[in-house]
């Protein structure tokens, strides 16, 4: 009963959030209260949300405190220059920027952090895919997917948290599978290609004029065929963007049909990207920033303090150095105020979510069935069973629940037919693609709130995206005979 239950709570909330009829948030709070109380455990409701609020507290904390150091960091002009780089080396050309998206999200992955990941990316990012009226959903899913194949760092959580549940060394389970997930990142990259191609032929080739970050007259030119469509005309016409810019956080056909969204509701229609005259520009302070960021990120990667007190202290810091003044630290908190309560927000909702599937043992009633359900003759092949249940199990339960409650029942089942605990946790990676975009890690949240792309849009683009590349790890895996 639990685990039909189970998957029928998480199918809801899915088609619930992908249709539209509810927030991401209400989904989160609304329905498991409802199913708690359908499964006889309306009582212990209060117990089992206080438990998921504390243990994703650390979590929304960090967020909280990230989001107002990057948002200082942005606003104090740390990543121009990296706009500007990208600018140079895309040329406007939808093709280099999806890329160049992916190529992104994969190098700042490397601090082992997908909030941060996220943040750095978008902030590059979005200016050019609003310039542009390119989807904003490409941009998303993109970026997720790259992330969730690096999110397989011994310091990014699943492999240490793999190699803790069977007492392996981290570095024996990832290291083995470096050329399986090389293959998997470098799929990322050609599917940016696609998708880059893709937009390419919906909007035309365009070129930016001489002013990489001009002022508030941007003037974007067709050069060569495929016109754009929806706010971009004919081919060959010259086209102000500042007037009404396209691009918008659509589904899948917005991403890659004729017609172009106009700007979301609310939403200034001059955008205008980062305004190289604002004035929140420090760049007497340029280095500074710059070394407290490397500093902030280093002491993340060698786990000198745990991640909330080290982004408190360096929001804390980089608010009081840049600006001084009382008034000037609320106004930036303030500014950013509007980000810090949609994602804390989301992340508190979840912690219903969670709580409620594991309080009620919702949870674990569905992994014992799925490994129930695995036929007695798949023995042999516990790595290709673990590798396959890999990805739609991250994707509906928390990577601690993944780890800690399955991986290790899965590895009982192979070690019966003689199949290592090692290949059983190399396997266990092979849905960190798919992971990245689900409703349970928060660092979603930040991506889809900072591009301001709906939850359900970004879900509906991603997931087939981020399961095939789950899939082409996996295969990798058996080719190179590593599952």
């Amino acid at each position: 009963m639990l685990t039909v239950l189970g998957f029928a709570m998480i199918a809801t909330f899915l088609v619930l959030i992908m249709m539209k009829k509810m927030s991401p948030i209400a989904a989160l709070v609304l329905i498991p209260a409802l199913f708690c109380v359908a499964v006889g455990q309306g009582a212990q409701l209060g117990d089992y949300v206080i438990e998921g609020v504390g243990k994703l507290a650390p979590t929304a904390a960090m967020l909280m405190f990230a989001i107002v150091y990057f948002g200082v960091m942005i606003d104090v002009g740390l990543f121009d220059p990296i706009v500007r780089g990208i600018l140079r080396f895309c040329k406007a050309d939808p093709v280099r920027i999806v890329v160049g998206t992916a190529v992104l999200a994969a190098i700042v992955s490397l601090d082992g952090d997908g909030s941060t990941t996220f943040m750095i990316t978008v902030s590059a990012m979005y200016p050019l895919y609003k310039r542009l009226g390119m989807s904003l959903v490409v941009m998303t899913g993109v970026a997720a997917t790259a992330n969730g194949v690096m999110n397989t760092l011994p310091w990014g959580g699943p492999t240490a948290r793999a190699a803790t549940a069977l007492k392996l060394d981290a570095g024996d389970v990832f290291v083995p599978m470096i050329p399986a997930l090389g293959t998997g990142l470098l799929f990322v990259f050609v599917l940016a290609y696609v998708l880059g191609r893709r937009e390419r032929k919906r909007i035309g080739y365009l070129t930016l004029d001489e002013a990489l970050v001009p002022e508030n007259d941007t003037v974007l030119v067709a050069a060569g065929a495929g016109g754009g469509q929806g706010n971009h005309g004919g081919a060959g016409g010259v086209v102000d963007l500042t007037k009404k810019s396209g691009g918008g956080s659509g589904d899948a056909a917005g991403a890659v049909s004729g017609s172009v969204p106009g700007p979301a509701e609310g939403e200034d229609e001059g955008f205008q990207g980062l305004d190289p005259n604002r004035a929140t520009l420090r760049p007497r302070l340029y280095w500074f920033n710059a070394g407290l960021t490397v500093a902030l990120l280093a002491a993340m990667i060698l786990e000198l303090m745990p991640i909330p007190v080290l982004f408190l202290l360096g929001a804390a810091l980089a608010l009081t150095v840049n600006y001084p003044k009382m008034a000037e630290q609320k106004a930036r908190i303030a500014a950013h105020a509007d980000n810090v309560l949609n994602v804390s927000g989301m992340v508190f909702a979840a912690a219903v979510f969670t709580g409620v599937l594991t309080g009620t043992g919702m949870v674990k009633h569905m992994a014992d069935w799925l490994v129930g359900a695995i036929p007695e003759g798949m023995g042999p092949h516990m790595g290709l069973v673990t590798g396959v249940l890999s990805i739609p199990l991250t994707y509906f339960m928390s990577n601690d629940g993944f780890y800690f409650g399955v991986v290790p029942v899965l590895a009982e089942a192979g070690a019966a037919h003689g199949v290592s605990p090692l290949e059983i946790a190399r396997a266990s990676l092979v849905g960190q693609a798919l992971h990245m975009s689900s409703p349970l890690v928060p660092a979603v949240y930040v991506l889809v709130g900072m591009a301001k792309v709906e939850f359900g849009d970004h879900t509906r683009f991603t997931v087939k995206w981020a399961a095939l590349t789950s899939l082409v790890v996996l295969a990798a895996g058996i080719l190179f005979g590593i599952i």
